[in-house]
């Protein structure tokens, strides 16, 4: 029952035609979406730092290795979290403006998003299914929610197959409410070549599935957008160090939390409420220890929240 259920569109589909699809399945799957050097280049770059992870156990996988914090690894996670489709989608659906009555006016403000978390899974053989669960369940998100919480990716860096674990997903359960349990049977494993990607919504049901090889390992490398006002599931603040930080392209730097917002996230300086993005631009700012700026930043148009 390969990719049945599943819409599959290619990396030349429009951003409308994958928001159509997840939201009536949940799920889609992504072909081609990322070139040869990408997915060989996260290999090279993640695969090593796999290879010294130890197995997990319970909920994690007694024969599955995991690693955070990608960023750090490789700068072909950068490429992963602006490809135009996946953060089109995510902006389309987590980023949609909200009406706020503010001074008397309907005002509509958009939502915002910010990267949640970064894993690369490497589920080795005899691994066991993943029991089915939602992603947003961190958030202690109800069914039905007038909004998504949180939309992953998941990269093929291997061929994904039924035999080496392709991540099992329920079409359609994304509609269910939270009393309906989800069973094996309903779901139906991804199946997708090195390069693809499924993309699936918080509220869809999904897991790891059985590796029932006897020497394949299956890797995939997978992040989230979640909505800007919850809490990112890891940490950025103690992941990436300054230096890394300021590395990074300013979009990515501001997905990080390095960002205000609709008045989160601020660092007040003189009475000056900030937004952090100011702070990355202040080389004399090198450490909190080291104090904040003795003066406030002159107000720019990313002051504004």
């Amino acid at each position: 029952m390969t990719g049945a259920g599943l819409a599959r569109l290619t990396h030349k589909s429009a951003v409308d035609d994958l928001h159509e699809a997840i939201m009536r399945d949940g799920a889609v799957i992504i072909e081609g979406l990322f070139d040869e050097g990408t997915i060989e280049g996260l290999k090279a770059d993640i695969g090593p730092v796999l290879e010294h992870s130890h197995n997990g156990s319970g909920f994690g996988g007694n024969r599955t290795r995991r690693a955070s914090g990608l960023f750090r690894y490789s700068k072909h996670m950068v490429t992963v979290a602006q490809n135009p489709l996946y953060r089109g989608v995510c902006d389309k659906i987590l980023n949609a403006p909200v009406d706020i009555q503010f001074g008397g006016d309907s005002t509509p403000i958009p939502s915002s998003m910010h990267i949640g978390a970064t894993q690369a899974v490497m589920i080795g053989p005899g691994q066991a299914a993943q029991p089915l669960h939602r992603d947003d369940l961190v958030f202690l998100w109800r069914h039905p929610n007038e909004r998504e919480a949180t939309i992953q990716i998941m990269v093929a860096a291997t061929d994904f197959t039924a035999e080496t674990g392709g991540t099992n997903v329920i079409p359609g359960s994304h509609l269910w409410d939270d009393n309906r349990v989800p069973t094996r049977e309903e779901a139906i494993p991804t199946e997708m070549k090195a390069g693809s990607a499924l993309i699936f919504i918080g509220s869809a049901y999904h897991g790891g599935g059985e590796n029932s090889t006897e020497d394949e390992f299956r890797m995939g490398v997978s992040m989230s957008y979640d909505l800007g006002i919850l809490r990112a599931q890891e940490n950025p603040f103690l992941l990436y160090n300054l230096e890394t930080i300021r590395s990074f392209p300013e979009q990515l730097q501001k997905d990080l939390d390095w960002h205000s917002e609709h008045y989160l996230g601020w660092v007040e300086v003189e009475g000056e409420l900030l937004n952090p993005i100011e702070l990355l631009a202040d080389e004399s700012w090198v450490s909190i220890d080291d104090g904040l700026p003795k003066h406030a930043p002159k107000r720019t148009a990313s002051h504004a929240f």
